[in-house]
C-alpha cells in the first residue's frame, strides 16, 4: 500500500500535480518492491550527479555557444556595474550623508558575498574530485547524500547573500533619489542606473535558481535515502506498508491505503522559500523604517517654523 497524499506539487493555489522527479520516487518504491534494487540506487545516484552537473552550470554556463554568463559571474558582474553606475554620485557626498549608513551595509555585504563564492568554489571542486570514486551501494550512496549535505545548504546561504546585496543596493538607489536629491546630479544617470538595476535583478534570479535546482536534487536522493537507507522495501509511517491478505480482511477488505500506512507530516513545499520570505520583508522594514524617521524629523522642522 502506498498513500501518496503528502507527494505533490503545487502549480497554483488550486491546481497540484506531481513533479517528474516524485514520480520516479513513486516508481523507485514499486522497484524495491519488485526486488529491484540496482535500479533504486541507480536513481540515488544519477540525483546527486545531477545535483554535482548543477554545481557545475553555477560557474559554467549551460550554452557555451550561445556565450552565455555563468550565474554565479553573472551575477558578479551586472552588481560590479551597478555599483559603477552608483558611485560617482555617492563618492562626491559627505560621509555624514543620509546614504553612508546603507552604502557601508552594501560594501561589508558584497564583501562577505565574495568571499562565499570562493568558498563555495572550494567545496565544489572538493567534491568533484572524491565523486570519481563514488561506489553505487546503499551505503556509500547514504555516506555521499550526507557529505553533500554541507554544499547543499551552501547554495542556500549564497542565494541569501545575493538577495540581500541586491536588496540592499535597491535601497542605497532609493535613498540616494529620495533624500539626496540625485536626479538632479550630474553625476547621476538615472537611465543607466534603472538599466543597469534590472540586468543585476535579471542576474540574481538566475543565480538563484540555479542555486535552488542544487538543492532540489540533493533533496530528492536524500528523500529516498532517509526513507529507504539500505536499499530494500521497508514499512514507512504514512508513505508504504505491506499488507497481507489477513489485514485486508480485518479492514474490511478495504483498499485505501491510509488504513495502513499510518499518517506523515506534510511534504515541504519546494516553491516557497520561507527563508527568503523573511529576508524581503526585513530589508522592506529597515527601508520603512529609515522613511518613518525622515517624515519624523521633516514633520519637526515644519512644525518649529510654523513656531507650534
Amino acid at each position: 500500500m502506498i498513500d501518496g497524499r503528502n507527494i505533490y506539487r503545487k502549480l497554483t493555489r488550486k491546481i497540484y500535480d506531481f513533479s517528474p522527479e516524485q514520480l520516479l520516487n513513486l516508481l523507485a518504491i514499486v522497484w524495491l518492491y519488485r526486488g529491484q534494487p540496482e535500479r533504486f540506487l541507480d536513481l540515488v545516484f544519477g540525483y546527486l550527479q545531477r545535483m554535482l552537473d548543477e554545481l557545475g552550470f553555477c560557474f559554467q554556463p549551460r550554452n557555451s555557444e550561445a556565450q552565455e554568463p555563468s550565474p554565479l559571474w553573472g551575477n558578479t558582474t551586472t552588481l560590479n556595474n551597478l555599483f559603477a553606475c552608483i558611485d560617482p554620485f555617492t563618492d562626491s557626498l559627505d560621509d555624514t550623508a543620509a546614504h553612508a549608513d546603507i552604502r557601508r551595509q552594501v560594501f561589508e555585504n558584497m564583501v562577505s558575498l565574495n568571499d562565499g563564492v570562493a568558498g563555495f568554489q572550494a567545496a565544489v571542486e572538493d567534491v568533484e574530485d572524491s565523486w570519481q570514486r563514488q561506489k553505487k551501494t546503499a551505503v556509500a550512496l547514504n555516506q555521499a547524500v550526507r557529505r553533500l549535505a554541507p554544499l547543499a545548504e551552501k547554495s542556500r546561504e549564497l542565494a541569501r547573500q545575493a538577495d540581500t546585496v541586491f536588496k540592499l543596493a535597491g535601497r542605497l538607489i532609493e535613498v540616494c533619489e529620495a533624500e539626496l536629491d540625485a536626479r538632479s546630479s550630474s553625476l547621476w544617470n538615472g537611465r543607466e542606473i534603472a538599466r543597469a538595476r534590472k540586468a543585476a535583478d535579471a542576474a540574481r534570479q538566475a543565480l538563484v535558481e540555479q542555486l535552488k535546482r542544487v538543492r532540489y536534487f540533493h533533496k530528492q536522493a536524500a528523500w529516498l535515502t532517509e526513507r529507504f537507507p539500505d536499499g530494500n522495501l521497508c514499512d514507512v509511517e504514512g508513505l508504504v506498508k505491506l499488507v497481507d491478505r489477513a489485514e485486508l480482511e480485518a479492514n474490511d477488505w478495504s483498499l485505501t491505503p491510509g488504513r495502513y500506512v499510518g499518517v506523515a507530516p506534510e511534504e515541504e513545499d519546494d516553491g516557497f522559500d520561507f527563508e527568503e520570505a523573511l529576508r524581503e520583508i526585513h530589508v522592506e522594514l529597515e527601508g520603512l523604517n529609515a522613511e518613518a524617521a525622515e517624515l519624523a524629523a521633516r514633520i519637526s522642522r515644519n512644525f518649529k517654523e510654523l513656531g507650534i
